[in-house]
């Protein structure tokens, strides 16, 4: 017994007792369950199995569980029903990193201390937004894959994702409290890191808009966006340019201004993502969208949506006020003025 006490004392204490470390442990956990299931629905949708549970919540009006379905193979259902089980695992994760924000304390426990609001309210975004999701899923399939639902479903999904990369952030931070001081990025490289994330966010509704639009909206015979699919194509393509445009000012302005290395770092990574993206769009365009490279774009473009929001966070930070190897801050005393009959 006792030995299994230590064992359950063990696996709890990140949770109930978190340090810096354990908590951006966890932040990342999120950023990774988040980013499984966008990349799991996508699958759904891409695979025609959007009505493979016909019904919410359950998978049809008979059963509870996956079944065959009128008009669904049984692979369809099971792949629309596996995507809702992985719901399961999300709340679970999701639960255990805003119990360990609500129970985490910076400066350690004892009177005094208090917990970050920040933490919390960024963590409690997690189990929030994953119910959220459980309601909009239920109107999508009740709707038939009305494509106006299930774009609102993958963008509340992305702010999901932005909530917890945001967490992910501000841990590592605390994580990493002996990293030196870094020189502050310039305002103006900083707003275009702003500009980044805004036209990266409307890149992601005009994605939504095209797969809305064409051949694999989830089901043979669900509704479509009334539009051209050509013109929502261009549309999205030019989106992409202006990103690209966006990036390549950002990342060289890092470079030639002395930006702190990490943000460089950043910059780059996000720039092969987005480099990476964009060549995959344009092969699944001329191949005439098979549905594994759609499926493949849509992944990346979670990862470029992370790799932006990762890098938008580091132009902005500062770095710590105080570092293990300067010591703390010493007050120094204000100077006195000189006596007059010296």
């Amino acid at each position: 017994m006792p030995d299994l006490k230590s064992r359950v004392a063990a696996w709890t204490r990140p949770v109930l007792e978190p340090t810096p470390v354990s908590m951006r442990r966890l932040a990342l956990a999120g950023v990774i369950a988040d980013t499984v299931i966008m990349s799991t629905g996508a699958a759904v949708r891409l695979s025609a199995s959007g009505l493979g549970c016909p019904d919410w919540p359950q998978c049809s009006t008979a059963d509870v569980v996956a079944s065959k379905n009128a008009g669904q193979t049984l692979l369809n259902t099971w792949i629309e029903f596996g995507n809702r089980l992985l719901n399961f695992p999300l709340v679970v994760i999701a639960v255990l990193i805003f119990v360990a924000a609500w129970r985490f304390r910076p400066d350690g426990p004892g009177p005094g201390t208090g917990r970050r609001r920040d933490l919390v309210w960024l963590a409690a975004a997690q189990p929030l937004g994953v119910v959220a999701q459980a309601v909009i899923g239920g109107i999508v399939v009740l709707t038939k894959l009305n494509p106006a639902a299930v774009s609102v479903h993958f963008l509340v999904s992305a702010a999901v994702v932005a909530a917890a990369v945001a967490l992910h952030m501000r841990c590592a931070a605390l994580a990493d409290p002996a990293r030196e001081p870094e020189t502050t990025v310039r305002r103006d490289l900083q707003v275009i890191a702003a500009a980044l994330v805004a036209v990266t966010c409307v890149m992601l509704a005009a994605g939504t808009v095209v797969t809305g639009t064409g051949p694999l909206a989830g089901d043979a015979g669900v509704p479509r966006y009334q539009l051209s699919l050509e013109g929502v194509t261009q549309l999205h393509a030019d989106i992409g340019w202006l990103l690209a445009g966006l990036s390549i000012a950002l990342v060289l302005g890092l470079r030639l201004s002395g930006a702190p290395r990490r943000a460089v770092q950043a910059g780059w990574i996000m720039l092969a993502a987005l480099g990476s993206q964009g060549v995959i769009g344009y092969i699944q365009y001329f191949t005439h969208l098979p549905a594994g490279l759609v499926w493949v774009h849509v992944t990346g473009s979670v990862l470029v949506w992370i790799a932006v929001l990762r890098l938008f966070f580091t132009v902005r930070d500062r770095g710590p006020l105080n570092t293990a190897r300067t010591g703390p801050a010493v007050a120094v005393p204000s100077r006195q003025p000189e006596p007059l009959d010296r």
